[in-house]
């Protein structure tokens, strides 16, 4: 690609301040929040209207320059991880709440828009915006889509995918796309689905409706601790056996517990093995009845501890520690690698007592952080980068992570998506014919592949590498991999 050349016709389309090419301007986006993995594009662009990004993409269709759509950058598997010989498209100057329509419950939102802003917009009239990322005053609505995110309350409401009812997008030809519709649902396919947590590889989200919620009557939390992690697992199946659906339910084991508790001081006892964070809404009579049946099932679960937010500041405190768990567990290591794998709540035990024997064969901590409700986990791996070898080995922990997930009966990821981290470990979770059906739908929307080039989707010959090097060391995990 010649560089000039495409610096020069950038410059026909945006002002040169919004057109970074220099080394020291293109550090910043070399990588998003998996440092581990770093690269500097060609040109990051900023534009601020649909019009520019349409001849943007316009632009790099003809040239046969690849792609990357970047938000905030928050996400942690290298989604927007910049291609060397292409453009990274920011989006972060598309920040405008365009309209809420209290009547409908919706908001119209361009996709830089922050998740947090979003409800507190929407609070004057008495609504919010249910997803919430733990990243959700950095973290914006556009990535949120392309990775589908949850966060602590999907238990009870869901990912992105169950509280966005449109989207507007723009194809790598220029074709602008409205995706979904202004009711509660719309005829035909589901591509509403299909393009959230495509992870940019489809199209560039340009705008997004999302549903909005009445803020319910009452919330109420309460924190159990357990003197084993395996109970407090058990406890997570038999809140659920009950009947009762938590607006959330998450968990953290002593670790994450310390490490939080002295970030934030948000009141954990931090001599316990795991605590659970359960938090009931909705009238008040409901969440009365609710938490005086879950305080009832933790005791019976063998609970050393119960106890009920007293009031919203104590709730929104405990809150506050969870949320605030990743950056806190950066406190007691230099480095960590967070990973995002889903399994059945029922096997939430064997999972966590299997990830504290990997911790001792690899002689890494591990801090588990995860939404136990729908069993996605989020062990952190603790490691030095400055130690030779330790990153490596890290990741081959990581990987084991995955490895059990699926075989578990779950997925390699919850939330996080796939990016580069994980790209490998699709080849365990798929076979040969449902990757040859991802590359057709990719097909469809981008014939030249230059949308996120390289991420989510492993080609046959490198899960056929994958393969033939886990045989060679013998922890071939599935034979599925021996078809490649």
């Amino acid at each position: 690609m010649n560089k000039n050349q495409l610096l020069q016709e950038l410059g026909q389309i945006l002002p040169s301040d919004v057109i970074l090419h220099q080394k020291e301007d293109l550090t910043p986006y070399e990588c998003d929040g998996l440092s581990a993995f770093r690269e500097l594009p060609l040109a990051v662009t900023l534009p601020e209207t649909i019009d520019q990004v349409t001849a943007i993409l316009t632009l790099c269709n003809r040239l046969d320059v690849p792609v990357v759509a970047r938000g905030a950058g928050t996400g942690l598997s290298g989604g927007a991880l910049p291609h060397k010989d292409g453009v990274l498209l920011s989006l972060a100057k598309f920040k405008q709440i365009l309209k809420i329509d209290p009547q409908r419950q919706t908001a119209v939102v361009q996709p830089g828009v922050r998740n947090l802003a979003i409800s507190e917009a929407a609070k004057p009239y008495g609504l919010y915006y249910a997803p919430d990322p733990s990243s959700q005053i950095a973290c914006t609505i556009g990535g949120n889509v392309a990775e589908n995110s949850g966060g602590v309350h999907c238990l009870k409401y869901g990912l992105t995918v169950h509280n966005i009812q449109q989207i507007k997008v723009v194809t790598i030809d220029g074709e602008l796309l409205t995706i979904g519709g202004s009711g509660l649902d719309s005829a035909g396919f589901d591509l509403l689905a299909l393009l959230t947590g495509s992870e940019g590889m489809l199209a560039v989200i340009v705008e997004v409706t999302v549903k909005l919620l009445p803020i319910p009557e009452r919330a109420q939390v309460i924190l159990a601790a357990f003197d084993d992690v395996a109970k407090a697992g058990e406890a997570v199946g038999n809140i659920i056996s009950a009947g009762i659906i938590p607006a959330g339910l998450e968990m953290m084991d002593k670790l994450a517990i310390r490490a939080a508790e002295e970030f934030v001081h948000a009141g954990y006892p931090t001599d316990a093995e795991a605590i659970l964070l359960c938090e009931i809404d909705g009238t008040n009579a409901e969440v009365s009845e609710h938490i005086l049946k879950i305080r009832e099932i933790l005791n019976q679960s063998g609970a050393t501890e119960v106890r009920t937010a007293k009031d919203e500041a104590e709730r929104l405190m405990f809150w506050k520690g969870r949320k605030a768990a990743f950056p806190a567990v950066g406190c007691i290591a230099p480095d960590y690698y967070c990973m995002d794998g889903t399994i059945p709540r029922k096997q939430l035990p064997h999972v966590l007592k299997t990830i504290s024997e990997l911790s001792a064969e690899y002689k890494l901590q591990v801090a588990n952080v995860f939404h136990a409700g729908d069993g996605n986990l989020h062990p952190l791996i603790l490691y030095d980068a400055n130690n030779p070898g330790e990153l490596e080995r890290t990741e081959e922990f990581g990987g084991k992570i995955l490895d059990l997930c699926v075989k578990a009966g779950g997925s390699i990821t919850g939330e996080h998506g796939v990016g580069v981290e994980k790209i490998n470990h699709m080849c365990v979770q798929f076979n040969s014919e449902e990757l040859t059906q991802f590359h057709a739908i990719k097909s469809a929307f981008d014939a030249k592949g230059l949308l996120n080039p390289g991420k989510a989707v492993p080609t046959l010959h490198r899960c056929a590498e994958f393969g033939a090097m886990h045989v060679h060391k013998g922890k071939l995990p599935f034979p599925e991999l021996e078809r490649f």
